[in-house]
């Protein structure tokens, strides 16, 4: 078991010393902005009306914002055949998505596989098989609806995994955040940048940890996404080869208004042939594929938000 406590907060101490008074003094007014405007109205919602609310929101607002240019570029490139409408249609409920999950997350004690109904679990076997090794394994997904779902699926059923997250800006809201994941279960939220060795601690003791592995990486290796090479984290398959323990990708659809399918596939051991770029290379290669496939079946309920590819494959497929 992990030596910290179920409420364990892991973040850069000196954070709040090295931030200026003014910078203090705007994470002070955002936290009281995020907690009157967003947390108790929703909240108040419950998790139905929060999620088709902040969804019907994000969809009509979402357009307005800078990333938006960023998404239909994106889109552009994964899907070169598909008409402007199809563009526009998938970015639309890629944003009520991300809106979705915004309105959901102050209710995500509640979205679990229990009595709620509103988690089915597809692939239980494979947890079980984990947990009953006592070897551990790393889980991978991507930003598929809503994203907070895998882990909250992992943590009930072995709540000594270790899950990995991009904590935010404001260290008062993410501490809030932190204390959500923590009241379905998870230990040790290890942010990304500090939580490696979380990581290797949890598997050194037999112990899973889970990744999301879809978004933009400047230091890692590049790989064929959609066609075009993205950098890619190589983290979780050198994990994977250190420590000897199987890869295990994660799948997430919305169903319905905070309503989910969890699907975990089929564990695979990286190949290890003594050659490790060439190990390495071949298993991101795989991960992405997964991954692909996954956002080619619900492309309105990925995370298109983000700058996946560089600069010079939207030049070289035309969308800028």
């Amino acid at each position: 078991m992990n030596d910290q406590s179920p409420t364990a907060y892991v973040r850069p101490k000196d954070i709040d010393t090295r931030a200026s008074l003014s910078q203090r003094i705007a994470w002070r007014l955002e936290t009281i902005a995020w907690d009157v405007i967003y947390w108790a109205p929703m909240k108040a919602l419950g998790p139905d009306r929060a999620s088709d609310v902040c969804g019907w929101l994000l969809r009509r607002i979402g357009p307005l914002f800078s990333q938006h240019k960023t998404m239909t570029r994106n889109l552009r490139l994964a899907f070169p055949d598909w008409s402007a409408e199809e563009v526009a249609r998938t970015a639309l409920d890629a944003w009520e998505s991300a809106g979705r999950t915004a309105g959901e997350l102050p209710h995500l004690p509640k979205i679990d596989t229990g009595p709620s109904g509103r988690v089915e679990v597809v692939g239980a076997e494979v947890l079980d098989r984990i947990r009953e090794s006592g070897k551990g394994a790393v889980f991978f997904s991507g930003h598929f609806a809503n994203w907070e779902i895998m882990p909250a699926v992992i943590t009930q059923r072995m709540p000594e995994a270790v899950m990995t997250y991009r904590a935010l800006n404001n260290p008062h809201i993410d501490r809030r955040v932190s204390d959500v994941r923590h009241a379905y279960g998870t230990q040790v939220n290890a942010p990304k940048g500090i939580g490696t060795r979380e990581l290797m601690r949890a598997l050194s003791r037999g112990a899973p940890v889970a990744l999301m592995n879809d978004q933009k990486f400047n230091s890692g290796i590049p790989a064929k996404f959609f066609g075009h090479d993205a950098m890619t984290a190589p983290g979780p398959t050198r994990l994977a080869l250190k420590y000897g323990v199987p890869l295990v990708p994660v799948s997430t659809e919305r169903t319905g208004p905070a309503r989910f399918r969890v699907v975990f596939h089929e564990p695979f051991i990286p190949e290890d042939t003594g050659d490790p770029e060439a190990d390495v290379q071949r298993t991101v290669d795989r991960i992405n594929a997964f991954l692909e496939a996954h956002v080619r079946a619900v492309p309105g309920q990925w995370f298109w938000q983000h700058r996946r590819w560089p600069k010079e494959a939207w030049r070289e497929a035309g969308v800028m």
